[in-house]
């Protein structure tokens, strides 16, 4: 695990954005194609319009890129609370992205749990029997959440199910998520955290007890990738052992 300390919002981005590059470039060329699944939230939305302008831009072969997501709130694409919206709306309009190459979490007259199960077998057809995507760009809550991962949900024992659906009781909403076995089979993750009001959350899931019912970050481990977390300097205030790398 390594922690990169920068002393903001922009600067995480653009250190993101070069190891976007870094990682589509070296996914493409040894088995020709990129695997990525976004996150949604307010984080990466700085780093998605950097993506889709120069000098980003033209360094990613666009048409070997598979794009999905580590998590949705179950609403429409168009709805203003959707992750793939946004994700459209500031990367994906504007890349050359082969359309039938992007999969959203959300279809029209499905119900959640089924959807689910569509979309595991989509994963199984683009990744293969291993499941390890390339790349998983990953958020956090103040609570401690990642993907819809929440605290004391059932969720967080799954086993064996790449894909979940589930009720959200505190939401109020269906959401759907990548399980935390396929997240720790990625070759890389990524997490952006930004802000002070994540600085609690942070020094518990790195540096505090282990409970990962009331801190699900902290299950987050892959078994053979990598894993870097992408700080500014007010997450990372409650830690004890910093690596600033900026």
């Amino acid at each position: 695990m390594i922690i990169n300390e920068f002393a903001s919002l922009e600067e995480i981005n653009q250190a993101v954005a070069e190891l976007f590059v870094r990682a589509a470039r070296s996914a493409i060329r040894d088995h020709g194609q990129f695997t990525l699944a976004l996150t949604g939230g307010s984080s990466p939305e700085g780093l998605y319009r950097i993506l889709a302008r120069e000098p980003f831009l033209s360094q990613v072969d666009w048409q070997h890129v598979f794009i999905f997501w580590g998590d949705e709130r179950w609403v429409p694409i168009h709805d203003s609370h959707s992750n793939a919206r946004m994700a459209f709306e500031t990367l994906l309009d504007h890349v050359p992205i082969p359309r039938e190459q992007i999969f959203p979490m959300w279809a029209a007259g499905k119900e959640p749990e089924q959807f689910a199960s569509e979309y595991e077998n989509q994963l199984k057809k683009i990744l293969g029997p291993k499941g390890a995507f390339d790349l998983i760009l990953l958020g956090m809550g103040e609570d401690a959440h990642t993907a819809s991962l929440f605290p004391e949900t059932e969720v967080l024992e799954e086993k064996t199910a790449w894909v979940k659906a589930y009720y959200l009781e505190p939401q109020q909403m269906n959401r759907i998520t990548l399980t935390v076995p396929l997240i720790n089979r990625a070759k890389e993750i990524v997490f952006l955290v930004y802000g002070k009001n994540k600085a609690s959350a942070l020094h518990v899931v790195l540096e505090g007890e282990r409970n990962y019912q009331q801190y699900p970050a902290q299950l987050i481990a892959p078994s053979e990738g990598k894993i870097g977390w992408y700080v500014d300097r007010a997450a990372a205030s409650k830690l004890n052992h910093r690596n600033r790398d900026n």
